[in-house]
């Protein structure tokens, strides 16, 4: 097979991995990254699946202890602090910055374009040509479109897809394991934790610290505490800085309102176990991120191709963003090698992964709406009844962020 000129636009980890798997199955790539800098430090926890980590091999990676943290088991705290529900479930839990380092560090640098804004998208029998805003151009022979939830690219090609708010948002952040007291440590650190207050669920794992640090007393807990959100009202107020700026592609870490952060902790003392509440008091810089729904009907388009968040956006209850962009790059490479770099390698790559993708989407609207319909019934409670303790619980732990590849979809059923 002859080696393909190829663009991959998003310097994200999709794109990473796409660049780092298709320069390895011996094809000439460029990625092009609107920032103008590394991206390091962006982002949070993530969920590792059997499948990302072989792409990760794939992409050059060295996966090790180091990848990220262990844990071996998940339990939810009632809002007392005491167990509620607890289940066997081994996993590594690693962070954004993290991968993005170690495929970072995998892709040569003269493969990696920053301040590359793609602002046109051109494609014949000869090839796709890209313009950026900056005057740059780049010829190839074909292009896979990495670049996120709001994807120019995609926007291009097929402006009818578009994100949908799901009614509901999270606040994130991270907290250092040395700032926790010994209790929290105990009972909660060390553990995929969960909280279920009326109507709402937070979840919470641990993390490298510092230097992707995985020592122990230097690693740090992710939380992700999902709240709904009018979009009309709560969240436009929860999207406006404390200047009065409406953030309406979402909101930066320093820019979130003073005051609702002080709200939302507020909340915690009153809804969730007291240890949730300390990883909150003591998280620095918490941030929102509203939810949403994003699934393409196509994603080959002559010699372009959508992968990752520009194709697909399911609910972080999945766990699954990440892992999905992985599957998408071996796809590719796979697509490639029985049909070289043509637009019927990329139909070939859309028979692959578009049922794959639409799927993970149902099902993160699945695991949504368990939540969302008992945030609209009166009276409602994830938490179980008194003469059947952790019943709803223990639903809530067997299908959230689960390696469906590793524990089999009964496990989830």
């Amino acid at each position: 097979m002859a080696a393909a000129r190829i663009l991959v636009v998003g310097g994200s980890l999709g794109g990473l991995l796409a660049a780092n798997l298709l320069l390895r199955a011996g094809h000439a790539v460029t990625l092009l990254e609107k920032a103008p800098a590394s991206l390091d430090g962006r982002g949070a926890g993530i969920v590792t699946h059997s499948r990302l980590v072989d792409a990760l091999r794939a992409a050059g990676v060295r996966v090790d202890e180091q990848l990220g943290v262990s844990v071996t088991q998940r339990v939810a705290l009632d809002v007392s602090g005491q167990l509620q529900a607890s289940l066997d479930c081994p996993q590594v839990l690693t962070s954004w910055s993290r991968l993005y380092a170690l495929l970072m560090a995998a892709l040569p640098a003269e493969h990696c374009r920053l301040g590359q804004q793609v602002s046109s998208v051109e494609q014949d029998a000869g090839g796709v040509r890209v313009s950026c805003t900056g005057g740059e151009r780049y010829e190839a022979d074909l292009l896979v479109a990495s670049d996120g939830i709001r994807s120019t690219v995609r926007a291009a090609l097929a402006p009818e897809v578009q994100p949908r708010y799901a009614g509901y948002l999270a606040w994130r952040g991270v907290c250092d394991e040395a700032m926790l007291s010994a209790h929290t440590r105990d009972t909660l650190f060390g553990h995929f934790g969960f909280g279920l207050p009326p109507g709402e669920q937070m979840i919470g794992y641990p993390v490298a610290g510092a230097g992707n640090s995985t020592r122990l007393g230097e690693r740090r807990y992710n939380f992700v505490w999902y709240r709904p959100a009018d979009e009309a009202v709560e969240l436009r107020r929860l999207m406006t800085d404390g200047d009065g700026v409406h953030h309406a592609g979402g909101i930066p870490p320093h820019r979130v309102n003073p005051r609702e952060v002080e709200r939302m902790r507020e909340a915690a003392h009153r809804l969730l176990a007291p240890q949730w509440a300390e990883v909150v008091d003591k998280t620095t810089q918490p941030f929102l991120q509203p939810i949403f729904d994003l699934s393409s009907d196509r994603l080959a388009f002559g010699r372009v191709a959508l992968m990752g968040d520009a194709a697909f956006v399911a609910r972080p209850h999945v766990g699954m963003g990440v892992t999905k962009a992985g599957e998408d790059a071996l796809a590719l490479v796979e697509s490639l090698a029985h049909h070289g770099a043509t637009p019927a390698a990329l139909h070939y790559f859309e028979t692959l992964r578009l049922a794959p993708g639409q799927a993970v989407v149902e099902r993160g609207r699945r695991l949504g709406a368990y939540l969302q319909a008992r945030a609209g019934q009166t009276g409602a409670t994830l938490n179980p009844p008194a003469d059947d303790p952790g019943r709803e619980a223990i639903g809530v732990l067997r299908e959230t962020a689960i390696d469906l590849a590793r524990v089999g979809a009964a496990f989830a059923a």
